[in-house]
């Protein structure tokens, strides 16, 4: 209120101009220190110079948009400012959104992100004729990408794609956004559009798209080659980026369709795992289509690994229909070797196990990768990824195998964001004998100098026993049907309670913790929730002190980790717990 009171005060003593342009300056500065909600009203309160009704009644027509906001026309001198302003206003209201409701569970939540979208389509609309004005049109295409990709991450694919599709379009109906300098960004917008086809099963649309970029970038590339303003070493980097981009969109659906193609052809006999690691790559028909498509085991890896990303496949059961074709679930198999002999450094002349490299870095944001340029190296988030969606895809040879390559790698490390990935990976390996039960053999590893490491154990690698081992509790013993389960809820607990926020982990797996310690104790602990007031005496009949023990880390888990709010399961929980110990006073 006093900054607005000294607003009011100075408004006639200072020139209309001068004015309103610090006006916007001082709400682009609160933006930057995340102030989103004074910021929305320093705009808001240049805005309403133009229009005195409901700033959102005008974002939908164009034509009544022009003359509320631009009545002297988009020539005008002071358009640069009421752009920016309009753009602005709508970051912001997407960031207040985000404050209160990031997983956007709310549907209000969800229509006040489209409207938002839809706003800076309009203003991107009758700013794109304007050619001194085309640092708008890059500005909101990238609020339109940052909007867009967390909506993709909640789910809602389908309901963005026609945003990126005109985001695209405008980087190329721009012309001073054609040139070299901005196609890495505009292979980012390709490479979004194309996901958001295959997040909406319609991946030969997804190939189609990417294909389209290809030509696209072809186009510039021969025009860069008659005359380049640039180093050729560095137009050459940033045309063999924005092509990778392309490539693994275009990998994504043609390894698999591949394969479906030649369902009438006599099948490929399907080589035994034992003796493929002593093979030479490329071994089988998936590797022989990255070495023809990819130079380089960074960019082999990275297809490898959009390849296998499906945004409806959780971490934990269940998942999407497994494909009936023999063929599909060969191609995974085949996609996974590969990965893991990439990732075990025999893919390489030099044995680099796992290398972040400054020369090639990916950087995951939601399954679409922003890239850097570089040759040789797989980076630590690629490698975490990758063991990560073994897990998913239950390929339990890789996942052991991998994991013990990316936790050597993640132990020697002394940056939080690679104990953070540590601990993510260790709580699945935690998981894992309570999700799934009696899947644990392992037969055979990758090829250590054309020797194949091989061993049988129905409880996981070494590494993974002996972690269960350290986090385990001396009171229980091995065959204990609570073990797995304190092992787990205790080692959460600790992750959540010892170290500092930013190296707790994500959200998305503590929330499967939850979920997977609850489904398993839930029938018994509404069992003593109904015994009354007879709940002491079951307990003890039935041994189950456990069961409330387990239930009480479980709470504690969603207080301390701020997870409460992510999944309604979570308040009858606490609902469960409560009355649990409200029997038990009453006892």
């Amino acid at each position: 209120n006093t900054l607005f009171d000294i607003w009011i005060k100075y408004k006639p003593r200072l020139p209309e101009g001068y004015y309103n342009e610090r006006l916007v300056k001082v709400g682009d500065t609160l933006a930057q220190i995340k102030e989103y909600k004074l910021a929305l009203q320093c705009y808001e309160r240049y805005l309403q110079q133009f229009i005195s009704v409901n700033l959102d009644d005008v974002m939908f027509d164009v034509q009544h948009f022009k003359s509320a906001f631009f009545p002297n026309g988009v020539r005008d001198k002071n358009v640069a400012i009421t752009f920016h302003a309009l753009q602005a206003r709508n970051v912001c209201i997407y960031q207040m959104v985000c404050s209160r409701d990031r997983n956007l569970q709310n549907g209000e939540s969800l229509q006040t992100c489209l409207n938002a979208l839809t706003s800076l389509q309009l203003t991107m609309q009758v700013a794109l004729p304007q050619e001194n004005l085309c640092w708008l049109i890059y500005n909101g295409t990238i609020h339109i990408y940052t909007i867009s990709r967390h909506l993709m991450v909640m789910g809602h694919s389908a309901k963005v794609l026609e945003y990126l599709l005109w985001a695209s379009i405008c980087m190329e109906s721009s012309i001073p956004l054609l040139s070299v300098h901005y196609l890495t960004w505009r292979a980012t917008l390709y490479t979004a559009v194309s996901q958001c086809y295959f997040d909406c099963q319609a991946g030969i649309h997804g190939e189609v798209f990417a294909r389209r970029g290809l030509i696209k970038i072809d186009e510039l590339k021969q025009l860069e080659n008659i005359s380049s303003s640039l180093e050729h070493t560095e137009t050459e980097k940033i045309f063999r980026e924005a092509t990778l981009k392309m490539s693994v969109m275009i990998f994504k659906r043609a390894v698999y369709e591949s394969r479906r193609k030649s369902n009438g052809f006599r099948r490929e006999s399907k080589a035994n795992p034992r003796k493929a690691v002593n093979l030479s790559w490329p071994r089988t028909t998936t590797e022989r289509l990255l070495v023809a498509m990819f130079d380089g085991a960074a960019a082999q890896f990275l297809a490898i690994l959009e390849a296998l990303s499906d945004r409806s496949r959780n971490l934990l059961p269940p998942h999407p229909p497994v494909p009936d074709e023999v063929q599909i679930r060969d191609v995974t198999s085949e996609l996974f070797s590969a990965g893991l002999e990439i990732l075990s450094g025999n893919r390489l002349k030099k044995r680099k196990q796992l290398v972040r490299s400054l020369n090639f870095q990916f950087i995951l944001v939601g399954n679409i990768f922003v890239i850097t340029a570089g040759e040789k190296g797989v980076s630590g988030d690629a490698a975490v990824e990758f063991v990560k969606l073994a897990f998913s895809y239950e390929e339990w040879n890789v996942f052991y195998s991998a994991f013990e390559f990316v936790d050597n790698f993640l132990q020697a490390q002394d940056d939080p964001t690679w104990k953070k990935a540590e601990i993510e990976l260790k709580l699945l390996t935690l998981m894992q004998p309570i999700v799934f039960p009696g899947k644990f053999e392992r037969s055979f590893s990758v090829s250590d100098g054309g020797n194949s490491k091989e061993g049988s154990t129905h409880q996981g690698s070494l590494k993974t026993q002996t972690i269960r081992s350290e986090c385990c509790s001396g009171s229980l013993k091995p065959g204990d049907p609570f073990r797995d389960l304190m092992i787990l809820a205790t080692t959460a607990l600790s992750y959540v309670s010892t170290f500092e926020q930013n190296v707790h982990p994500d959200k998305e797996i503590l929330v499967d913790v939850v979920m997977c310690l609850w489904q398993k104790c839930k029938t018994e602990l509404q069992q003593i929730q109904k015994s009354g007031s007879h709940c002491l005496e079951y307990i003890h009949k039935h041994q189950a002190y456990q069961w409330v023990h387990i239930l009480w880390i479980t709470n504690a888990i969603i207080e301390k980790s701020n997870i409460a709010d992510t999944n309604v399961m979570f308040a009858e929980i606490t609902l469960c717990l409560a009355a649990i110990l409200e029997n038990v006073a009453d006892s």
